[in-house]
């Protein structure tokens, strides 16, 4: 049977317009494997968002390793592919603003113009690259303006492979004597299929080579797709999954499709119960969760969080980060957006909300956010530079 026909029945089961409210199926760890639901609720998990992004340029082995040090129980790797087909860690395949490509003049003829997810985009490209041609590069600060005091790292860090940040987890998680989590998240599956770059089998088969593809394993997979995620089930995989969310637009797999679903209709009751069927969570806007009001402070939170636990589904918003720029407007400090505002009230707000989890820029802002929370009588000083709780 054609395959593309194959998939397409999986993808159209779980967006059925009448949800068919059944048990999670048996490939699926459950949903309170690493979060909660289900039972007893289980420590709120902080995700070093592309590492500590706060801190180091992003997804550099630095980056991730400074976020496990600050004690993030996760770290989270976007996954692109190289021409060769070597799954590395950038945040898109285009990397003129997290490398120094554009100093490569080797590499000057291979700036060019590409369709992403449908909108015309215009760099260098990883798919256009080999690894060792990647290994060439060092990453830089994709926030200058904001994170100024990152800059001073650019030029020191080279593009990881994903089996190098897995071989820098086992270590970390030997010598800080706890178990480091990894979250990565597969980035424009539909466009690197286009390209004959598939993600999928190669992710599954760094999971399995290092172990990590069981239930139970510190490992969730993420997509803002669905496809790619309903075929990974069908591969395989047996960790924890996510849906990621958006506050607006619609998975590329789906408008790829002529699929005329969107997010929203991903995010209501019936949408999260299907979305059960084949994933054990959600990753949504945290402005889904708690929007801004019509004056840019914090609003009213909305029902998602306990419409998805309600179909058995952990969540874990993003992204949360320190600076005033990122802040609502009555937890910002003083009027340079790129000081640090009161980023622990923020996620306390959030926290309070029961999401299982949160993405941080700022892996020890999210660690003080929890022990806040949770009432602990000493959860230690603010972190570095950071506004004190008011």
């Amino acid at each position: 049977m054609d395959r593309r026909r194959v998939l397409a029945g999986i993808v159209a089961a779980p967006f059925a317009a009448v949800p068919l409210l059944v048990p999670v199926a048996a490939s699926v760890a459950p949903a309170g494997a690493l979060g909660s639901g289900g039972g007893q609720r289980r420590p709120t998990l902080v995700i070093g968002h592309r590492g500590a992004a706060g801190y180091r340029p992003e997804h550099t082995l630095a980056s991730y390793e400074l976020a496990a040090r600050l004690g993030a129980d996760f770290v989270e790797p976007d996954l692109v592919s190289t021409r060769d087909g070597v799954l590395v860690c950038r945040h898109e395949p285009e990397i003129g603003g997290t490398t120094d490509v554009v100093a490569h003049p080797e590499f000057a003829a291979r700036r060019t113009t590409k369709i992403l997810d449908g909108v015309a985009t215009t760099g260098w490209f990883t798919e256009d690259f080999t690894l060792a041609e990647l290994k060439t590069l060092r990453a830089k600060e994709r926030l200058p303006e904001v994170r100024p005091r990152n800059t001073r790292y650019d030029g020191q860090s080279e593009i990881p492979t994903f089996t190098e940040l897995l071989d820098l987890r086992a270590r970390l998680s030997r010598e800080l004597g706890r178990e480091i989590g990894v979250y990565p998240e597969t980035k424009h599956p539909t466009y690197f299929a286009k390209a004959g770059l598939p993600l999928e089998r190669r992710l599954l088969d760094i999971l399995v080579r290092y172990g990590l593809n069981h239930r139970g394993a510190p490992v969730y997979v993420q997509s803002f797709e669905t496809t790619n995620l309903c075929e990974l089930r069908t591969l395989g995989l047996r960790t924890a999954s996510v849906q990621l969310l958006s506050a607006t637009g619609a998975p590329f797999d789906l408008v790829n499709a002529g699929d005329p679903r969107t997010y929203q209709d991903l995010s209501t009751l019936a949408g999260l119960w299907q979305i059960a069927r084949y994933a054990n969570g959600i990753g949504p806007d945290k402005l889904q969760i708690i929007p801004r009001a019509g004056d840019g402070t914090l609003g009213t939170p909305t029902s998602l969080v306990t419409d998805a636990h309600a179909a058995g589904l952990v969540v874990h918003p993003y992204t949360f980060r320190a600076e005033n720029t990122f802040l609502p407007k009555d937890y910002q400090v003083g009027a340079n957006p790129s000081d640090l505002g009161r980023a622990v009230d923020e996620q306390v707000a959030y926290l309070k909300t029961g999401i299982d989890g949160l993405f941080t820029d700022q892996a020890d802002i999210g660690v003080r956010a929890r022990a806040v929370a949770a009432g602990l009588p000493n959860p230690g000083p603010p972190p570095a530079g950071h506004h004190a709780t008011q």
